[in-house]
């Protein structure tokens, strides 16, 4: 009888010693649903309603997906994490605050499958990098943010670390008031690959490449922005490499100098109808590499120089 009760009170013992462990302990795949509660563990059967409430619950290199289409809400990823709602797309209803932000230099991150809207909001952004070692942004739609200067910008990359990696693939960038892609590090250098990407009806410049940044833009739309360009590159830090792209139909097709000496290389690409200029150099070079289409723009239309092709 002795031993039953000793048995018993170990057993009793070990169960409420392991309920914290098993209680902190962190799924390597989450879900989130409309319908979820951030009470759940966040298991296929049992989900999230929030990404916030789901990242809390997915270990680092985990990975969070989305059950329907929802509006799951900003988040802040401090760890190396994939969310994925590709076959359901994860909605953030981003009223004058960040949809997401990416602040850890050891990160990372993959974002796929979002629909970020800021309603018209002046203050937040779309997706803000503060420190990452790579984020990879695909199939996502950034839309609606009406804010100025550091507000109203589709991505802002403003690291500070060395070989930052940002792969921006197969998106669009619609009615933003400032930037839609803004690469402004302060310190280190960023290695930015834009491929498949549209921007439309801005407010300012499409793609504006500050500083510390190196580029290859492929296949990207940058049109319809009447009073800012296609395509900025500023200070002798930017340079880009831009092939099978179009910049039309802006005040300025591509904006190169802008206090600095920045090299661009363009190749089988489309400026025109641009009301102001379709390239204005104001320092640095840009270089067509051949098969290039400058038509029917105001201003200039001839490069630094025309190296042709092999």
């Amino acid at each position: 009888m002795y031993r039953r009760i000793l048995f018993s009170f170990f057993a009793i013992f070990f169960v409420i010693a392991l309920a914290p462990t098993q209680a902190s302990a962190q799924a390597t795949r989450t879900w989130v649903s409309g319908v979820g509660d951030d009470a759940n563990p966040c298991s296929r059967t049992a989900p999230c309603k929030t990404f916030a409430g789901a990242i809390s619950k997915t270990a680092t290199n985990g990975e969070i997906n989305c059950l329907d289409s929802a509006g799951f809400g900003g988040v802040t990823i401090t760890k190396s994490i994939i969310i994925d709602c590709h076959t359901e797309h994860g909605g953030i209803l981003a009223l004058n605050f960040n949809g997401v932000i990416i602040n850890n230099s050891a990160s990372t991150v993959t974002l796929r499958g979002l629909v970020i809207n800021g309603a018209g909001g002046t203050t937040g952004n779309g997706i803000r990098i503060l420190a990452a070692t790579a984020v990879n942004i695909d199939d996502c739609i950034v839309e609606n943010f009406a804010g100025t200067t550091t507000n109203g910008r589709g991505v802002s990359i403003e690291t500070a670390t060395a070989n930052v990696r940002v792969t921006i693939q197969n998106s669009n960038f619609y009615n933003l008031n400032f930037v839609g892609i803004h690469s402004v590090p302060t310190a280190g250098n960023v290695i930015l690959d834009i491929d498949n990407v549209q921007l439309s009806r801005g407010g300012s410049t499409h793609i504006d490449l500050r500083q510390l940044t190196q580029a290859t833009i492929n296949r990207t739309s940058a049109t319809n922005s009447p009073a800012g360009a296609g395509l900025t590159l500023e200070l002798t830090t930017a340079n880009a490499t831009v092939s099978n792209s179009n910049f039309s139909n802006n005040a300025i097709g591509i904006l190169n100098g802008n206090g600095g000496t920045p090299t661009m290389r363009i190749y089988g690409s489309v400026i025109s109808g641009n009301t102001s200029s379709g390239l204005s150099i104001t320092a640095g070079q840009v270089i067509s590499s051949g098969n290039n289409i400058f038509r029917g723009n105001s201003g200039n239309e001839t490069p630094s120089s025309d190296v042709g092709t092999d």
